[in-house]
Order: structure tokens, then sequence, then C-alpha cells
């Protein structure tokens, strides 16, 4: 449900270097890291390499006989990752390239696999190498998502019932037979928990292009564009790590805020979100609490009642525990947690005061076993970014629709940056061990990280 901003924001909108923020805990830039803190990657709870989730070594395989051969398995090395450099257009020698893979009924089960890179592209395709990525919360509602949206179709894998988990990050073009796409030029945008992305441009411009590969064309094509950073305004290269970890969640935000305000709040008074911790929930409470026309409501686990206070855009904070205790009033929910548990309490607890039932995010996977049937209230409706900012550019129009959202970002950049620290870790077995973390809830919602599958 979330997507990218379509194209750079226009200049009026957005300071070229977010690094220059004035905000009180520091910008993301050199000059001031307090705000963005960059560490070893510690030992984590229940991330262990071992078990379900395994992590292929990047050490040469030796040539023990007691040691298996690598196997191929739907044309993909699996069981060793391969020393054999790839001689690419730039001269570079390039390692083989390595997956993320995750197995679609069973998350917790993830592997790395090695798969060798092209040496040359085909003609009219380009070659990507991810440099680094964000994973959030986010990342988890693509791989649970209900297949009618079709997450698990992006970046597919010739291992039934296996896929890849798509980010957003950035990745430079290390090779290229498309006259348009130049070697070296680094782009923004949707990619897969892997190493490199071979791509089909289509209609390049001077700030972006779309990828035309052919499965990916079913989907909606906001997830296909990729902006050049050399010409996107609101890029700077200290400012990456905001732009992975908010942009796409901010424009969701922003839609959101606006399909609220557009129904005058369904003549509500009050909104609540809950995963009030998440990237998403945190945005859309931002843009909410601007105008001042409700009341913000975060619902969190105990553990993140003080974070989510400290943020500053929740009128109030309560433990899930704590639910009935809000007084009815007519009130707006809006899902991004995805429990199907607290969907009911909500729709039982507030009943006719209920005037909106807006689902987002499925944070809480665990917990969508069940028939939601006989709730009091609205009917939950599933909200489908993409559409409604179709919706929104006919409307609008490309342009007024750019502007706006620029608009909303700018104001949004000096704040978001006071809430995330950025934790940055390099390496295929640091990923899979923040994956796990992420994939069971036990990552800080005070940091933002930032993964590369590149060698620490």
């Amino acid at each position: 449900t979330l997507l990218p901003v379509i194209g750079p924001f226009p200049v009026s909108s957005q300071r070229r270097d977010m690094g220059s923020s004035s905000c009180s805990s520091g910008g993301i830039g050199p000059a001031n890291t307090k705000g963005r803190r960059v560490r070893q990657r510690p030992e984590i709870r229940g991330a262990s390499l071992g078990g379900n989730l395994r992590a292929v070594k990047g050490a040469k395989r030796d040539s023990s006989p007691n040691q298996p051969p690598p196997r191929q398995h739907g044309g993909r090395l699996i069981g060793g990752l391969s020393q054999t450099k790839l001689t690419h257009p730039s001269g570079e020698n390039k390692m083989q390239g390595l997956d993320l893979i995750v197995k679609r009924g069973a998350l917790n089960e993830a592997e790395l696999v090695p798969f060798a890179v092209p040496e040359t592209p085909e003609d009219g395709t380009a070659i990507l190498r991810i440099d680094k990525f964000a994973l959030t919360a986010n990342n988890i509602t693509y791989a649970v998502a209900p297949d009618l949206m079709r997450y698990w179709e992006f970046f597919p894998v010739d291992r039934e019932g296996w896929g890849r988990v798509p980010v957003w990050g950035f990745a430079d073009v290390v090779a290229s037979a498309h006259p348009e796409v130049a070697v070296g030029r680094r782009v923004y945008g949707y990619f897969p928990m892997s190493s490199h992305l071979v791509i089909r441009p289509t209609l390049v411009s001077a700030y972006t292009m779309t990828d035309a590969t052919e499965h990916r064309q079913p989907m909606s094509p906001f997830y296909n564009q990729y902006s050049f950073t050399d010409q996107d305004p609101t890029w700077s290269a200290q400012g990456e790590a905001m732009i992975s970890l908010f942009r796409p969640l901010f424009t969701t935000s922003f839609l959101l805020d606006d399909l609220h305000r557009s129904n005058g709040f369904f003549d509500a008074g009050r909104v609540i979100l809950s995963s009030a911790s998440s990237k998403t929930a945190m945005a859309l409470a931002h843009l909410l609490a601007a105008g001042g026309e409700v009341e913000v409501v975060g619902l969190t686990s105990a553990g993140n009642v003080s974070f989510v206070e400290g943020l500053g855009c929740y009128d109030r904070v309560l433990a899930y525990g704590d639910l009935e205790s809000l007084p009815c009033e007519p009130t707006c929910f809006v899902d991004m947690a995805g429990n199907a548990d607290l969907l009911r309490r909500v729709h039982e607890h507030l009943a006719d005061d209920l005037k909106n039932s807006c689902r987002v995010g499925l944070t809480h996977w665990q917990s969508l076993e069940g028939e939601l049937k006989d709730m009091p209230g609205p009917r939950p409706e599933f909200f489908f970014a993409p559409g409604y900012a179709q919706q929104r550019l006919t409307d609008w129009g490309r342009a007024a629709f750019l502007e706006r959202t620029g608009a909303a970002w700018a104001q949004f950049v000096d704040t978001g940056v006071q809430w995330i620290n950025v934790v940055e870790d390099t390496g295929p077995e640091a990923a899979l061990a923040r994956y796990t973390a992420m994939l069971g809830g036990e990552v800080d919602p005070a940091e933002g990280l930032i993964l590369s599958l590149k060698p620490g």
C-alpha cells in the first residue's frame, strides 16, 4: 500500500541539503551527527544464523571431500559464494550477486543465495548494484499482504514458494546496454533485498526512468520508476537515509491525511492510529496534528509508550491494553498494525461512534488469522495508496501533486530527523540478522535501519 514520490520534488518545495537542518537534535549531515547514529551491529536476540535462518558464508569453498559441491536450484547457485569475478564495461571486477530470499508461507525461513551477475547486459538493459536500502515494518507489510496486492511478483525467484521482499534504497548503474542510461549514475527506487538488479529501462528522462521488465508490468507503475539522484533537488548524500526510510512511507501518510481532510474527517473529532511507533503512523500523526482539527491518539505496545509520547505529534498515547479507557465519541481509526483482535476491539468498544475504519499496514503479521465478521461500526476498508494517488493525479495534475507532496515533505523533514537514529549495517549476515529482528518486533522504534548486502 506504500508508494514512492513520483519523480523528484520541485526545487521550490525543498532544500537540496537536508544535512543543514536546524533541529535541536542536529541534522544528518557530517557536521552534526547527533541525530544520525552509525554503529557496529550488536548481538540481536533471536537473530542467530542457525535454525531456519541460513547464511551462505562468503568464504571460498574448499575442496574438502566432506563438503558437498554447490548445487544448482532453479538456475541459482545455492550452497556457497563463488569467488568468480565478472568484468563489466566499466572495467571493474564484480563478485557474484547475492539474494536474501524468504519463504512466503513462513517468513522466519530465509536464506542468502548467490547468483551469477551477467558479464555484459543484454541490449536495452542495465545492471544496478544495490548500494543500501532501508528496512522498516513497511517491508513486513509487503511480505504478508494478500496475494492480490502482488508485492511478491515484483522480484520473483526460481524457487517455488520463495521470493524477495521489496525495499527502498539507492543503487548505481554499473553496466548498461541502453543508450540513455550511463554507467555511474545513481538512482533511488524499489529494489529486492539483493546485491544487484537487472532492469530494462524505458521512458528515460533527465529525472527518471521506468523498468519495463515484462513481469513487472501488471503491477502498479508507481513501483517501477527510478529517479536519478543527480537531478533530484531533494537528494544529498547525507540525506539518503531519511529518503530511504521515510519518502515512500511519507507519501502514503500524505494521501491518508488528504483522504480524511477531503471527507471532513468523516464527521469525527478524533483519529486513532495503531502501531503508532511505525514510520507511516508517525508521519501521518505529524500531518494530522499540523492542522489541529482533530485529536490524534496513538496506540502502541506498552514498551513503546514513552518513545511515542516523546515524538510530540500525538495528543494522547495509550498501550494496546488500555484501549477501552478511551471515551466513546465520534472517531476514525487508521489500522497500521493489521492485528485482527485489536481491530475487533476497536469496533466493539466504539461501535456506532466509529465513523471510518481504514486498514493500511500489516506490521503485526502474526495476528492476521481469522475472519472479521459481525463487527459493529463501519466495514473496514483497505487503503491502496497507488490507486488513491492515481485519483489525485487525475484531480490535481502531476505538477500540483508534486508541489503539494513536496511542500508537506519539506515541513516534515526537520521533524523526522529528530525522531530517528540511523543505524547502518553492512554485510549479508548483518542484513539477515536485522531482517530476523524486524520480523520478531525486536527493533527499537527510534532506530532507522540502513542495510547493504555488500561485504562488511
